[in-house]
């Protein structure tokens, strides 16, 4: 059934307002970030668009570089709730599902909801959690429910986990298997501030000692978030990025077509998982961007965190220094943009 002009012009109206609507969410969004959590920009930018996304992170750094911070201030500023989980050797699945609780007053069990439903989870040091653990983290993460007793619980539609991993110490840790890496969205490394941002992080903290918090305002409502999505995931990509994208993936398997010296450096490349994900993530950072379009600039500026979890370096690559950092950058170089 077509609609009449005027109701045309009105539906065309009603979706620019809510276009606007949500990149105004956005932008508030990504500016109270950055005045939260200083000297991490592209953590930031990420980090929107993993919620966009609609994907997780693992993030790996230092002690102290405000990963924490960065959850717990995206929770304060759209309206949901969120969790930190200390991942140990000692920790059961159920402290992360929650289990059935016997009520002697009436010979039945109640199901007790464990800290995973919750919208954001902090997965902190997940590597320092037993494979079991991890498998029931990655049911969640994966299947966005929970099982237990037999029976399956849903978790909420705004749903996401950053675990973190501590690259100093190994010791008594234990390697997330690839099945579990290729489960997350984005593989994020962060550094340290320069001495500019860590002055300003310095006079911040002095601020808040103060009682000065920084104030994000009214919160963003979930429904904001999810037509921030739609919108985000149905930016126009060409034929020719597509092919671009496809190329890359193809390339991190057989890299010999780009050069004789990158034989043998991998083992195992991008699975159609990394294909998926770099597709919704060079859309995210598009829209992000302020553009409708993606252009091969997106998908470079996307391609380390979508791909470096992915993609298996061999153990002579290893042996020469050679990181799956390094052998995307050669990818970038080399595969050409159509």
């Amino acid at each position: 059934m077509n609609l009449n002009p005027d109701a045309a012009l009105a539906q065309a109206a009603l979706k620019l307002a809510s276009r606007d609507v949500t990149r105004r969410a956005f932008e508030r969004l990504a500016a109270y970030m950055n005045t939260a959590i200083l000297g991490q920009p592209e953590f930031v930018d990420l980090l929107l668009v993993a919620v966009l996304a609609d994907g997780h992170l693992l993030v790996e750094g230092a002690p102290g570089l405000a990963k924490t911070k960065a959850i717990k201030a995206l929770a304060r500023a759209i309206q949901c709730d969120d969790q930190r989980i200390q991942f140990t050797p000692d920790l059961l699945p159920s402290d992360l599902t929650g289990t059935d609780m016997y009520r002697p007053e009436d010979g039945s069990f109640r199901f007790q909801r464990g800290p995973v439903f919750h919208n954001f989870i902090l997965a902190d040091e997940i590597n320092r959690a037993p494979a079991k653990v991890q498998a029931a983290l990655l049911e969640a993460m994966a299947e966005r429910q929970v099982t237990v007793g037999g029976k399956t619980y849903a978790l909420p539609d705004l749903f996401l986990v950053m675990a973190t991993q501590n690259p100093i110490e190994q010791e008594g840790t234990y390697p997330l298997p690839e099945a579990q890496l290729d489960r997350f969205l984005l593989h994020v490394r962060i550094d340290y501030p320069d001495m500019v941002a860590e002055r300003q992080i310095l006079r911040l903290v002095r601020g808040e000692a103060q009682g000065e918090e920084v104030s994000f305002g009214e919160r963003v409502q979930q429904a904001v978030i999810f037509a921030a999505r739609r919108e985000a995931l149905s930016t126009y990509m060409s034929e020719a990025v597509e092919d671009y994208i496809l190329q890359l993936i193809a390339a991190t398997r057989t890299p010999t077509r780009y050069g004789a010296d990158l034989a043998g450096l991998v083992t195992y490349g991008a699975s159609p998982r990394g294909t998926i994900a770099l597709d919704r993530t060079a859309r995210a950072l598009a829209w992000l961007r302020g553009r409708d379009y993606v252009v091969p600039e997106d998908v470079q500026a996307i391609a380390r965190p979508v791909l470096r979890h992915r993609i298996l370096t061999s153990f002579e690559a290893q042996a020469d220094g050679i990181t799956s950092d390094s052998f995307i950058d050669a990818l970038l170089a080399r595969v050409p943009v159509s």
